[in-house]
């Protein structure tokens, strides 16, 4: 690779790796810089989950105060995670690339509307849950499934993961916006590690020298993201991630 290529992935990396943990969709960085630079879509694919992986778990360590409380439904969460996360990147080694890739943009779109909704919405499920109020900390069976489709997605194909997990579990969860967010850090780079573990021993695609430079990038654009991020009020935070949504949908489109 040239100095300007290798100067180029880590700028890449380290703008995912900050804007994955504050809101989500740093794929949609990544992943069309590899493309430019000639790297076939599968092979940026993969190298790009193993690279972002570590970013977004320094930023679930970033968010710790935040996952305070919440450690037995992140741990259920997690499991949900992990199972989709590696039928996702079966999928992805099976089926064509077209597959999910033509219906990304129906799920940011449901993500964002979902993410202006949460405030109404997450009130009027709090006032009819019985279920939550006996047992706060266990996720119920619908956010279960949620999480675990999300994971599909994450380990297929990832942009604007981040964004689907945010809003569902600011609904699903009942909590602040910033305690939502560091369960999804959590699961983001669950899901983006899983796929990628899967990748290294099952797909003769990974380009290491790629997710290598992803990985000291994304981490240290973790760490901006985690420090800056938390400070964030939770409506501005909210603006973020409808901002970033519409550029997806826009790029993507």
């Amino acid at each position: 690779m040239s100095a300007l290529e290798i100067l180029s992935i880590l700028a890449a990396g380290l703008a995912a790796g900050t804007i994955n943990v504050v809101v989500g969709s740093g794929t949609l960085i990544t992943f069309p810089v590899l493309l430019a630079w000639g790297f076939a879509p599968v092979t940026a694919n993969v190298s790009n989950s193993l690279g972002l992986a570590p970013g977004a778990l320094t930023g679930a360590v970033g968010y710790r105060r935040d996952l305070e409380g919440q450690g037995r439904r992140a741990a259920r969460l997690a499991l949900a995670t992990v199972i989709g996360a590696v039928a996702g990147a079966v999928l992805l080694l099976v089926l064509p690339p077209s597959a999910f890739k033509s219906i990304v943009p129906v799920f940011i779109v449901l993500a964002l509307v979902l993410i202006v909704v949460q405030p109404r919405l997450s009130a009027r499920l709090a006032r009819h849950s019985a279920a939550r109020e006996h047992n706060p900390h266990a996720p119920s069976a619908g956010l279960f499934a949620a999480v675990l489709l999300t994971g599909v997605y994450g380990g297929y194909f990832g942009a604007a993961q981040g964004i689907i997990l945010i809003s569902i579990l600011a609904i699903g969860l009942n909590e602040g916006l910033h305690r939502a967010n560091a369960v999804k850090n959590l699961l983001a780079g669950l899901a983006n590690l899983t796929a990628g573990i899967v990748f290294a021993f099952a797909a003769p695609h990974v380009d290491w020298a790629v997710a290598g430079l992803l990985a000291v990038s994304s981490i240290s654009g973790g760490i901006i993201g985690a420090r800056y991020g938390r400070r964030l009020p939770p409506t501005a935070l909210r603006a973020l991630i409808v901002a970033v949504a519409i550029i997806a949908i826009v790029r993507l489109v």
